[in-house]
């Protein structure tokens, strides 16, 4: 991987073309939907560079490599752009050769979707619950709501009756509900795991995975970095850069 990690703002001039035999992510470097995508090209083993953006103040030129403003955003050699995290990791288990991450069977394909519907539905949730903290609102309700759909992936599990959601061994799946997983802490609601034996067990395993481990944000500087976002801070997005954080 190559790139400058730290963040881009608005003023910053737009990084040159992508070097042929790479391709370039366009990441906030504490973002989950991006982190599902920087997952899939560790775990491909895809030559890239990463771009971080600075979400709280974005360069102007940023919306001609991510219509929607946000991130993960891909750019080819060629100048062509995919955005929205399932679109994008979808593009590079297919695009790219290495491990496939998604299954062929489309019955078994069909199952993580449906699934990936309730992993949306705990995310906006989160989002939910992070807009509520932010403007100092009770989050009782919501937090009731999360672990609802939450019970969901635990009984997901005990039906599949393996150790990850796609089966004996790491998925795409798997990739897309960790980065809300590691994030649970800023939310206030790991209470609701002593309820989900399943889902510990799964953590214990994806920590072991490869791609988690080259990825992985501790606890406590996640905490701090959603502290200073609530804050509405430029800061946050390269929080801890000075300490040497990945």
């Amino acid at each position: 991987m190559s790139g400058s990690q730290r963040s881009l703002a608005k003023g910053s001039p737009a990084p040159g073309p992508v070097p042929e035999g790479l391709i370039r992510l366009y990441s906030m470097r504490f973002c989950p939907y991006a982190l599902r995508a920087r997952l899939v090209l560790v775990a491909k083993e895809i030559r890239h560079e990463v771009i971080n953006i600075n979400l709280l103040s974005k360069p102007e030129w940023f919306l001609e490599k991510s219509p929607q403003g946000s991130v993960p955003s891909l750019e080819t050699p060629d100048g062509r752009i995919i955005y929205d995290s399932i679109v994008v990791c979808d593009y590079l288990d297919e695009a790219f050769p290495g491990k496939k991450l998604t299954p062929e069977d489309p019955y078994e394909k069909a199952q993580q979707k449906m699934l990936l519907k309730c992993v949306n539905k705990v995310a906006s949730i989160l989002q939910q619950i992070f807009s509520a903290n932010k403007n100092n609102l009770d989050t009782t309700e919501l937090k009731t709501q999360f672990f609802e759909e939450f019970k969901k992936l635990e009984e997901g599990l005990a039906k599949k009756n393996t150790p990850y959601f796609g089966g004996e061994s790491v998925s795409m799946i798997d990739y897309m509900i960790w980065p809300f997983f590691e994030r649970l802490v800023t939310f206030d609601v790991l209470e609701f795991l002593d309820n989900t034996p399943r889902m510990n067990a799964w953590d214990n395993l994806m920590l072991q995975d490869p791609a988690i481990t080259k990825t992985y944000t501790e606890p406590d500087i996640l905490i701090d970095f959603y502290e200073l976002y609530l804050e509405d801070s430029l800061e946050a997005a390269d929080y801890c850069l000075d300490e040497g954080l990945p």
